[in-house]
This record gives structure tokens, sequence and C-alpha cells, in this order.
């Protein structure tokens, strides 16, 4: 046990994984004894703006390029946090937990799987916020920056499309099949694929050795949300 907390006081990363694994297990009970899904989404997408501004605080350098790519990171998981949360608002429910809610078991698995994703996802981040090095920036900062905004322009645009879409009654039981929809089965997915792309490119801009290896992070969103087109309507 106290090496476990010698390696997460000594290690950014260790540290960063114990937030994103603590946060989720922290509100699982509150979950389970609900069985409830409604604040899910929302601790996750928490997790990302804790997570990013705890990394920006710990790396203690604020260099610019640490700041905007925290900044980025943080306006994506906010808005991301508040169009989720008012949707299941809405609905009631998520069908992906139509048979977990009521298992235990099964819903403390998805949980731990989010803490998983939250620390995935970022590690392009958190490899950055805690470099000392800040060389000036170049064309792959730029380039990186400008595929986030268009990933999280795409992803908004398509989520706006859908929830009038869905807020219609006579396309109840229906898919989308109109605006970006029409180009593709599940934009949104595609904006946040491409906006964590971006986030990953300004980020290497910096990055030696092993830190490429976050490349993982735009990987593993990509088979996530491209696993999910099958799933969602």
């Amino acid at each position: 046990m106290g090496n476990v907390l010698s390696l997460v006081e000594s290690s950014p990363l260790a540290r960063a994984a114990a937030v994103a694994f603590g946060v989720q297990w922290a509100l699982f009970p509150f979950a389970a004894y609900f069985q409830t899904e409604k604040f899910f989404d929302l601790a996750g997408t928490s997790t990302f703006i804790l997570l990013s501004l705890l990394s920006l605080r710990w790396g203690k350098k604020y260099y610019q390029r640490q700041k905007i790519q925290t900044g980025m990171v943080c306006t994506w998981a906010l808005r991301l946090c508040l169009y989720l949360f008012i949707r299941v608002l809405k609905t009631g429910r998520d069908t992906r937990f139509k048979h977990v809610r009521t298992n235990p078991k099964m819903f403390l698995w998805y949980w731990t799987v989010q803490g998983m994703w939250v620390f995935v996802t970022l590690l392009p981040t958190l490899l950055l916020n805690e470099e000392k090095r800040n060389p000036a920036l170049g064309d792959r900062d730029y380039v990186g920056w400008g595929l986030w905004a268009l990933g999280l322009l795409v992803e908004v645009i398509a989520d706006y499309q859908k929830s009038v879409f869905r807020n219609n009654p006579a396309n109840e039981g229906k898919f989308i099949q109109s605006g970006l929809w029409s180009l593709c089965r599940h934009p949104n997915y595609l904006g946040e694929i491409i906006l964590h792309g971006g986030l990953y490119i300004s980020a290497s801009s910096v990055f030696r050795g092993y830190q490429h290896l976050s490349v993982v992070s735009p990987v593993c969103v990509s088979v996530a949300d491209s696993r999910q087109w099958d799933s969602y309507t």
C-alpha cells in the first residue's frame, strides 16, 4: 500500500489515474443505490475538466501552449457535459443502461471503464502539462488547434440537428438523415474523433520518445466511437 501511495505522490500520471478512477468509484455507490444513470455522463465530462486543470496546476509552468490546450479540453467537456445532462433529464433514461442499472457488478464495470476512458483520452494533455520544455509555437500547434475547432464545430452542429429532429413528434422512431447526418451516419462521433486527433497533434509538438505513445488517445476514441455507430440511433 505504501508503494502505491508513493507512486501516486511522485508520478503525475499515476496521480491523474487515481483521480480519474477515484471520482467514478466515489460516485458509483450513489448511482447503484438509486439505480440511476442520470449523472453518469456528468461525472465523466466533469472529470475531464477537473483533471485538465489539476494537471496544469501540478506542472506549475503555465506555458501558453499548455493553457490553450487545457482551455480547449475544458471547453469541449463543458459543452458535452451540459448537452448530455440536459438530454438525459429530458428523456429520463439512457438506453445503454437498460439492463445495467439493476446489476451492480456490471454497473460498476461501466463506471470503471469511464475512468479509463477519461485517463486515456486525456493522455496528450496530461503529458503536455507536465512538460518542462517550451519550444516556440509552430505549424503543428496551429494545425492541431484548427482540427480541434473543426471537430468541435461538427460535433455541436450534429448534436443540434439531432436534438431538433428528435423534438419533432413526427420523427418518433425514425433516424435522422438530414443535414450533416445525410453525409455521415454519426457526424457527432466524427467530430469528437477529429478534435481529439487535433489535441494530440498540437501536444505532440513538444513530445519526445515514449510521450508519442499517447497517440493511443485519438486511436481509442476512434475505436470506441466507431463501435457505437451501430448501437445508437
